[in-house]
């Protein structure tokens, strides 16, 4: 089970990150922690309300309970704080505590609102910014990426091999509107850009996240935060395949902390062993991978198109 945490806020670097490590340090789990390194402007998601299900989404999953309503003033009401200049303390504890760290991206909002409708030259400048800041910060250079809100654009992907990233981990599988997936064989696969095979190798999120999940029916149930560790160790039970599973340090790393417990406990005794990104890699890197071109789409319980793993190229 690959644990891949988003860390998409100034509050979720202070507070939310320091009691994932605190928790996963205590069951010997590895993890990538992927960063945000520019401003927080959480505010400016305020702009997706005439996106269709954004307000089922806000309503189901309690976004001011979970994200605080300072951090959805920052970029409206309030200056939107420099994460990576404010919290580099809190970055490199991760770093020292010894978990795999990376790239979420350079403004979280800016990038998940814009990038799929710009140019190469816009989406690589960010993307070196948010690396120079990386560096700056860990002092080594990074080595994967996880695209927030599964956002990219092909100069992105492309950007990736400029980097010499090996892995990354940018969009999701097909889900089918119960939690499993649509096609089981899909996974690891290498991107496709027309004739061209990029070399990194990209691990999609496998599991719907708990935002997806919380509130909506599901044959015939309500998942709450009551059931819903119940309903995703059952779509995990058996561990007759590896999966990626995205959290978010607002989210698992605070309020919903107990139902993390729940599935770090819950997924150890499934027999999984928690890793990281990079501990994926090595045991992947050498096998045949498929070729799937980059493709758009839509998933239960999230508004708008996010990159989706396509059919592979025969």
């Amino acid at each position: 089970m690959v644990l891949k945490i988003d860390v998409d806020t100034y509050r979720g670097t202070r507070e939310g990150v320091p009691h994932l490590v605190r928790m996963l340090k205590a069951r010997q789990a590895g993890a990538t922690f992927l960063f945000s390194l520019g401003p927080d402007h959480t505010g400016w998601a305020l702009r997706r309300a005439l996106r269709p299900g954004f307000f089922s989404k806000v309503s189901r999953t309690s976004v001011v309970e979970h994200y605080g309503f300072k951090t959805l003033m920052y970029g409206v009401l309030l200056p939107g704080p420099d994460i990576g200049k404010d919290c580099a303390a809190e970055m490199r504890a991760v770093q020292d505590a010894g978990f795999e760290c990376g790239i979420h991206t350079w403004d979280h909002v800016l990038w998940q609102d814009n990038v799929a409708k710009r140019d190469a030259a816009w989406s690589t400048g960010m993307m070196r910014k948010a690396a120079a800041r990386f560096t700056q910060i860990f002092g080594v250079a990074p080595r994967t990426h996880g695209a927030a809100g599964w956002q990219m654009n092909n100069g992105a992907f492309h950007e990736h091999d400029d980097a010499g990233y090996a892995y990354a981990s940018d969009g999701r599988c097909v889900l089918n509107p119960d939690g499993t997936l649509a096609n089981p064989a899909d996974g690891p696969h290498r991107l496709a850009d027309g004739g061209r095979v990029l070399k990194h190798l990209q691990m999609p999120t496998t599991l719907p996240t708990l935002d997806e999940l919380l509130g909506c029916e599901i044959n015939g149930a309500v998942i709450t935060t009551g059931n819903i560790a119940a309903f995703l160790l059952q779509l995990t039970e058996g561990a007759t395949r590896d999966h990626v599973y995205t959290l978010h340090a607002e989210l698992e790393g605070q309020k919903l902390a107990p139902i993390f417990e729940q599935l770090l406990a819950g997924w150890q005794a499934q027999g999984y062993q928690l890793a990281s990104m990079a501990d994926y890699y090595q045991k992947i890197r050498t096998l045949p991978m498929p070729v799937c071109p980059i493709t758009w789409g839509e998933l239960p319980g999230r508004s708008g198109q996010l990159i989706i793993q396509g059919a592979a190229q025969a």
